[in-house]
């Protein structure tokens, strides 16, 4: 199940970002959509970078009943790559989501030998969205 906190004007699908984390997960997800400003904030405190990204992802300590985690997805981001690349917000926002989430499940593209590009790609594919957001940075 997906907790939403939207702290945005967007107007968010949440059964197809449901249907994608009911293939990877059955446990809980908060996820939060917000603005540039604040997501620069959470990154600033979290990880040391004073600026603004389109998604953060934050695991739960693994225990009995436990949600997943926590996904802050920008919602700024979401609209100017939907814009850029000439898909729906709706589309970017399952892409941003499917990152995220990916990333909640233990998988991390910057050290790994290509299973999470190959995971997104898989789940894309299912439910025909565009590149990924790792697809799209490796050319």
């Amino acid at each position: 199940m997906i907790e939403l906190d939207n702290r945005t004007t967007l107007t968010i699908d949440i059964s197809l970002l449901q249907s994608i984390a009911d293939t990877l997960t059955n446990k809980e997800i908060e996820l939060i959509i917000t603005s540039n400003s604040e997501i620069q904030s959470i990154n600033s405190e979290c990880r040391n970078i004073n600026k603004p990204t389109d998604v953060l992802s934050f695991p739960y300590e693994e225990m009995p009943m436990s949600p997943l985690g926590s996904i802050v997805i920008s919602e700024n981001f979401v609209k100017e790559k939907a814009s850029e690349l000439g898909h729906t917000v709706s589309d970017e926002l399952a892409l941003l989501f499917i990152h995220g989430l990916l990333h909640l499940l233990g998988y991390d593209h910057e050290v790994d030998s290509g299973e999470m590009r190959e995971k997104e790609k898989d789940i894309i594919e299912l439910f025909s969205l565009p590149k990924s957001l790792i697809v799209r940075n490796q050319g």
